[in-house]
């Protein structure tokens, strides 16, 4: 397969939200996500990236077929519950550029997209003026009852890029896994780089 990655913007980036939230859910409701997601409440949060300044929307298209996306926006642009977990850290927000979610289709994984993904937007970053990028990930206890017998963590990917975990550094964001009744807190680990 051949896929095109690109830097989505203006009407494109718009169009191509509606593809995004449908991705979003599809690939988060499997581990270590295991989000019950609605489209209502991915239309209000993907809004963000229409209208943040510095914001970015990847896109990795088979044809005309949005399969996968990247996305990521000033830390500072971001909701205050990530913004939150920096406050006892060195870390100046306005320095911080959020790589936020990376979705892409089991079929298309495997292909170098990953990579892709993060190089654009610490690209844009970086001609921006950033001074770092960092992301989160899910804590999942190893004893999950959800936990695949051959789930395997992506630490070693993200190490290889440059990242490392910042200690102490969790963000709380609350979503509806598919075995709860409601939305609960669910921790975030946040990984840092200096671009």
């Amino acid at each position: 397969m051949t896929l095109a990655v690109r830097v989505l913007h203006g009407d494109a980036l718009a169009s191509a939200l509606q593809d995004v939230a449908r991705l979003r859910i599809e690939v988060f409701a499997d581990w270590p996500y295991l989000y019950d997601g609605d489209l209502a409440y991915e239309a209000r949060y993907l809004e963000t990236y229409r209208h943040a300044r510095d914001a970015i929307v990847v896109g990795a298209f088979d044809g005309k077929r949005l399969v996968g996306a990247s996305t990521g926006s000033p830390l500072t642009q971001h909701a205050d519950d990530f913004a939150r977990a920096f406050n006892d850290t060195e870390f100046a927000l306005d320095e911080v550029f959020y790589c936020a979610e990376s979705v892409l289709l089991p079929a298309y994984r495997g292909q170098g997209v990953g990579h892709r993904f993060f190089d654009l937007r610490e690209a844009h970053a970086r001609a921006a003026g950033f001074a770092y990028c960092a992301f989160c990930a899910v804590i999942r206890a190893q004893d999950h009852p959800a936990r695949p017998a051959d789930a395997r963590a992506l630490d070693p990917f993200w190490r290889a890029r440059g990242y490392a975990p910042l200690p102490g550094v969790i963000a709380k964001f609350a979503w509806k896994d598919h075995e709860e009744a409601q939305e609960s807190a669910k921790p975030l680990q946040f990984w840092i780089r200096a671009l």
